[in-house]
């Protein structure tokens, strides 16, 4: 069991504000928040501990903008939606009002964790063969032609989130949350090397679309690094919201806006890509809901780990590789052995993951029986301790009728690509009763669709591609008319002993689970501190013929696993996690990222030592 588990949680917590409450006591005021939006944060923190409530992010702007809403009085709620707002002003290219999300919630008062699912949704006309070329029958290649297309556009949740969230555990109104983000928007952030990389990634079909490339490429190349990119139009887009509401975006103009941008895509005259228009109307916004399910839960090692459920696909996968690797004792073996217990027991979980996940609004989810411990032992029973299987493996029978002699092995593995993208991004909130917030949201592809609605500022979401792209009726993940596409954002909390201990989760597409997993396993099994589990390399075993693995990964262990069969393919980097841990004593720490896509900012109100 991981250092600082076993003890209840929520005492100590309370017990570290305490010993912090006269440094925070001139601190905390119960104003709406200012002072961070007028003042440039872009030093790069990933390490930090103390009390007051803690903000882990991809960004220093925007991790330095829930601070200030915690240290102004705002709980958790009110923190993460105003770092959301923020991460839609510095990050576009991974989330923001455009795009969707998942957002778990502790409730200290009340000891219990619930969810807000602002997926995107598809339009009702949305046809089955949406990413079919009619020229050749094929689908269109992925990228950039089917990534940048109305037709990929989903119904937005991200401001219905904000809304659902500030209106169940909030102390803020929707306009006191907007406002940091606002005067960020209009005054600017200093661009980074990472922003402007991947504008230059994008370089091809930004250009394509009239608004996306005056917004981002003025004069017709990226923005430079150090200098202050400001967006005008998204700060006007914030202030509608904040005086009307988020009526005010699913419902007249901006909601018809939406509607025409999709589709009729503005593209630049004479462009050569195609850019194909979607469906979407301005119905298909008005009709738009959060919807509020039961988290995923399961029990490991004695802890409590709570997640999303469908349409997410990463409450269940997460959990039932973790039920799966529950039968074996990790942490008394070396290293590359219990890393191979953890491919073999996620490549088995993305097996049911493909086989079973899809909206559960649509299809039949059977997700107490993935998530049950007879279903685990029948998969475990096929895990191999000292020999990878030929990949992909069958999905598994969960039917609730299990053989503890594996069962059924004869079933044929089903090949469904996936095609989820790298993009997105991750917040994790603690503050001082003891409210917790695991919030993912994205825009899907980095860059979205490519697609920014005329004068508003806001990349608009490419997460149809989400999809299956050719239509099969015994897939769970088929397209249909006011479906959620499956997703892997595997937003987590892990409670110890009833109380909550850690939160976190991060971007990539697919690869999101097995981040999760991993740096889960790197803290409760193989002994590291919060620090070390989100800094080590990564490797992820989605039931594909190779892993694909980071350099350092394959340096440390790839001999080792090739021993058991393993084998990679190369991948800059895996994942970003943004995670807060309660520490023993009642102190926080903030844990960010301290390289990966640029590193991450993680901060705390009050400081215990220096740098924090």
């Amino acid at each position: 069991m991981a250092a600082g588990v076993s003890s209840p949680i929520r005492t100590r917590l309370l017990a570290g504000i305490a010993a912090t409450a006269v440094a925070a006591a001139c601190l905390v005021q119960t104003t709406a928040p200012e002072a961070s939006a007028t003042t440039r944060h872009t030093g790069k923190n990933p390490v930090a501990v103390g009390g007051g409530g803690a903000v882990s992010s991809v960004d220093p702007e925007a991790t330095a903008i829930g601070i200030d809403v915690l240290r102004r009085g705002g709980n958790a709620a009110d923190a993460a939606v105003a770092t959301a707002a923020a991460l839609g002003v510095t990050e576009p290219y991974s989330a923001g009002v455009g795009g969707g999300g998942f957002f778990l919630h502790y409730d200290a008062e009340h000891g219990v964790v619930e969810t807000i699912d602002g997926r995107e949704t598809a339009p009702l006309e949305m046809p089955r063969d949406a990413f079919i070329d009619p020229a050749t029958g094929e689908p269109y290649p992925f990228f950039p032609e089917m990534v940048t297309s109305g037709a990929s556009v989903g119904v937005p949740g991200t401001p219905a989130t904000w809304q659902a969230a500030l209106d169940s555990w909030g102390s803020y109104s929707l306009s006191d949350a907007l406002r940091p983000a606002t005067r960020l928007a209009s005054r600017g952030f200093v661009v980074d090397e990472t922003f402007r990389e991947q504008t230059l990634q994008n370089r091809e079909r930004f250009a394509a679309i009239e608004p996306t490339a005056e917004l981002f490429l003025p004069g017709g190349d990226a923005p430079r690094v150090g200098s202050t990119f400001r967006n005008r139009d998204l700060a006007h887009t914030y202030r509608l919201l904040a005086r009307k509401g988020v009526d005010a975006f699913y419902r007249g103009p901006l909601a018809r806006e939406v509607a025409r941008t999709v589709q009729n895509p503005p593209t630049v005259e004479g462009t050569e890509l195609p850019v194909p228009a979607g469906v979407l109307s301005a119905g298909d916004l008005a009709r738009y809901d959060v919807l509020r399910p039961a988290p995923t839960s399961h029990d490991y090692r004695g802890l409590r780990v709570l997640g999303m459920g469908p349409p997410s696909s990463g409450g269940s996968t997460v959990g039932e590789t973790l039920n799966i690797l529950d039968r074996f004792d990790l942490g008394s073996m070396p290293a590359e052995r219990a890393l191979h217990h953890y491919f073999e027991a996620s490549a088995l979980a993305y097996a049911d993951r493909g086989r079973y996940l899809g909206d559960a609004g649509f299809v039949d989810v059977p997700l107490t029986e993935l998530l049950s411990d007879g279903f685990a032992a029948e998969r475990a029973c096929l895990l191999d301790p000292d020999q990878a299987a030929v990949k992909p493996v069958a999905p598994g029978e969960a039917d609730g009728e299990y053989d503890p002699g594996c069962g059924d092995v004869a079933r044929e593995p089903i090949d469904r690509p996936d095609h989820e993208g790298p993009s997105t991004t991750h917040l994790s909130v603690v503050d001082r009763w003891g409210n917790v917030v695991s919030y993912t949201l994205t825009i899907e592809q980095t860059g979205g669709s490519g697609i920014v609605v005329p004068d508003r500022g806001f990349l608009l979401n490419n997460e149809l591609t989400d999809f299956s792209h050719v239509y099969d009726e015994e897939d769970p993940n088929r397209i249909e008319g006011g479906k959620r596409p499956r997703s892997s954002m595997a937003p987590t909390i892990v409670l110890a002993g009833g109380e909550p201990w850690l939160a976190l989760g991060s971007p990539g597409g697919s690869t999101i689970i097995t981040t999760v997993i991993q740096t889960l396993i790197n803290r409760i099994d193989l002994g590291m501190d919060l620090p070390s589990a989100v800094a080590a390399p990564r490797a992820t075993q989605r039931n594909t013929p190779s892993a694909l693995a980071e350099q350092e990964f394959t340096e440390a262990y790839g001999e080792a696993l090739a021993s058991y069969g393993h084998t990679f393919s190369p991948a800059a980097e895996i994942g970003a996690v943004a995670a807060v841990e309660i520490l023993p004593g009642g102190l926080l720490q903030a844990v960010a990222e301290p390289e990966r896509r640029g590193g991450g900012d993680a901060r705390v109100v009050v400081p215990s030592r220096p740098g924090s």
